[in-house]
Order: structure tokens, then sequence, then C-alpha cells
């Protein structure tokens, strides 16, 4: 990424922070401050992994905390428990590309047809399961709410071993996502989703650009 285009995200970054933050505070908008923080945090980690910097981790940590509060109140609570989960894989993840970057070289790679057939049956599998049990609690949407969840899990865990395909399936879970959270009201949250669909392509084409690289 060159330094004029990393000076344009920080400032389109800030001028964000100030716009949603003051509306916030001041009623203008109709985002409630913990929504706001979670957006700027998501924006955050999301850029900070298309540049492959370890501080997606903790910041997308913080991220989802936040996110716990505001599906919770949602009642979307396959993605409320999922946030835990989140948080739980980048613990994981932070200390995978800690210790990648300390010696045994964590690179970008690509995941093989066992493994991918493997994920793919578990996704599945996860989706049914996790369905039926939104059903009996009442949850919003249970089976987008399943399908979110666990197509997002296993981008998470894509994004760990830092394997490309991390953001075809990121990008799968976004576009259901962006309707989904503006169908429950969650305005805001759709914005981001919508932020985090073209930054997922934008990470994919150069994730693409630096494993051709790596190779050549």
């Amino acid at each position: 990424m060159s330094l004029a285009s990393r000076s344009t995200d920080l400032l389109i970054g800030l001028i964000a922070t100030v716009v949603l933050a003051g509306g916030s505070a001041t009623g203008l908008l109709p985002f409630s401050t913990t929504e706001v923080a979670g957006f700027l945090t998501g924006g955050a980690s999301v850029w900070l992994l298309v540049r492959e910097h370890v501080w997606n981790w903790p910041v997308g940590i913080v991220n989802s905390g936040l996110y716990f509060v505001i599906f919770l109140e949602a009642r979307l609570f396959a993605d409320s428990a999922l946030q835990l989960g989140f948080v739980v894989l980048g613990f994981a993840g932070w200390w995978m590309w800690l210790r990648g970057a300390r010696g045994s070289a964590l690179r970008i790679g690509r995941v093989g047809p066992a493994e991918s057939l493997a994920l793919a049956v578990a996704t599945a599998a996860a989706t049914v399961g996790l369905d039926a049990y939104l059903v009996s609690v009442h949850d919003s949407a249970p089976f987008l709410d399943s399908l979110t969840t666990s197509l997002s899990l296993a981008a998470t865990y894509l994004q760990a071993r830092k394997l490309i395909e991390t953001w075809l399936v990121w990008i799968a879970a976004d576009l259901i996502y962006v309707p989904l959270y503006v169908w429950k009201h969650l305005a805001l949250t759709g914005l981001l989703y919508v932020v985090f669909l073209a930054m997922c392509v934008r990470g994919l084409v150069g994730w693409r650009r630096a494993l051709e690289g790596a190779r050549a």
C-alpha cells in the first residue's frame, strides 16, 4: 500500500471518527456510542488485516466485545455468542501471527482440497445445528444468524492461518450481513459491513498479489 493511499485511508478514518462520535454525543445521529465505537474499531481491524498488520487482532478483540453487547440487545443471539468466539480465536490468531513474525514465518497461503471440504462440511453442519437451537430460543432471524455465524467462524479460522480463502468466506458472509442488519434496524452496522465488503475485495486482490510475488 502506497504512502498516498495510506494517508487517504487515515484521513477518511479521522473524518468518520469525528462525524460519528460528534453526531452520537450531540444526538444529531441516531446511533449509540457503543455502535459508533463498534463501527470504528471494526473498520480499523479490517484495514489492518488488509495490510497484514498483526494489530488487526487486538483491535478486533475490542470490536468483538462491543458487538457482543450490540447484538445481544438486538436479540441476535448467535451473532452475540459469536463475538465471544471471536475473542478466543482473536487471541489464538494473534499468537500465531506473532509466532510467525518471530521465526517460523507465517506467510500467506492457500487452503488444501481436503481441508476445504472438511471446513465446508463443518460449516454446513454447524449452520443446521445452530439453526435448530436458535429456533427454540426465539432468535429473530435463526437461519441467517446461524449461517453468518458459521461462515464467520470458518473465515476467522482461515484468517488465523493466513490463508487467502478467508477473504472469499468473509465476502460471502458480508453479503448476508448487510441486509440482515438493515432489517434489524442496525443501519450503522449495516453500513460498516458494506465497508467490510469493499475492504475484503481489496484484501483479496492485495493478498493474491503478495502470494504471486512470493512465488515469483
